[in-house]
């Protein structure tokens, strides 16, 4: 996949289209990016894409809306060669985006290219104007674990733990760690905390299985055996 020569084509594609938005162009784009923003967090990612677009219309170098634009791409559509391109914006138009580089990462590790998603989070996770640093370092552990390099995996995890202390998606990261190096006892420790700092969860650990088992069913390649591991250590 030749995401990087993708990356280049957009990026001039939309140097070349873009003009200077006017005070009241922004102010409009400024509207119906709220507008999109309102429909994404309520699942309605095609009436989101509408407004981000009309956003982006107004205002092309808005690095937000570009991002946005990107993730629908990205997460919804499952075009990666096109969110690549979004965020590749984004970051010309701020080199310091770090939301924009996370999600980079984001979009080379759904491509199978971790060295790259690997530098990506790495750069999103040592912005220290990131608000957010604790989903890159998840990100980066996660990266490292599909590689194996599990102490790199655990260290990335701990990382993101000592920024938001209940940030639970680490603990169930750490969990798989820990039952990959055969620390059972520390992974059934970090799986118990994941289960109670989970909101779906709430400490149940019943309920916890019952989800997994169900999510299972439908699950494929590196999710369906994460799940399976999460369950075998769930029974520890």
């Amino acid at each position: 996949m030749k995401i990087r020569f993708i990356l280049i084509f957009v990026i001039l594609f939309f140097t070349s289209c873009a003009s200077t938005a006017t005070p009241e162009e922004i102010q409009k784009a400024t509207a119906h990016y709220q507008m999109g923003l309102s429909y994404y967090n309520g699942d309605k990612p095609q009436m989101a894409y509408i407004e981000f677009q009309k956003a982006l219309e107004l205002n092309p170098y808005d690095k937000k809306v570009l991002n946005a634009i990107g993730i629908i791409h990205l997460l919804n559509f499952e075009d990666i060669q096109t969110a690549v391109g979004y965020f590749g914006k984004a970051i010309q138009i701020d080199p310091n985006f770090a939301e924009a580089y996370n999600n980079m990462g984001v979009a080379y590790e759904k491509a199978g290219m971790l060295d790259e998603a690997i530098d990506y989070f790495i750069t999103a996770s040592s912005n220290p104007m990131y608000q957010s640093p604790e989903k890159a370092y998840d990100n980066l552990g996660r990266a490292y674990y599909r590689l194996g390099l599990y102490d790199d995996s655990i260290d990335a995890y701990k990382a993101a733990i000592r920024r938001v202390n209940n940030f639970y998606p680490s603990y169930y990261g750490l969990a798989l760690c820990y039952n990959a190096k055969g620390q059972y006892g520390d992974a059934a420790t970090a799986i118990t905390r994941a289960v109670e700092l989970d909101p779906l969860y709430k400490g149940n650990k019943d309920k916890a299985t019952e989800d997994l088992l169900n999510r299972k069913i439908i699950a494929k390649g590196k999710e369906e055996k994460d799940i399976a591991d999460y369950l075998d250590i769930l029974k520890y």
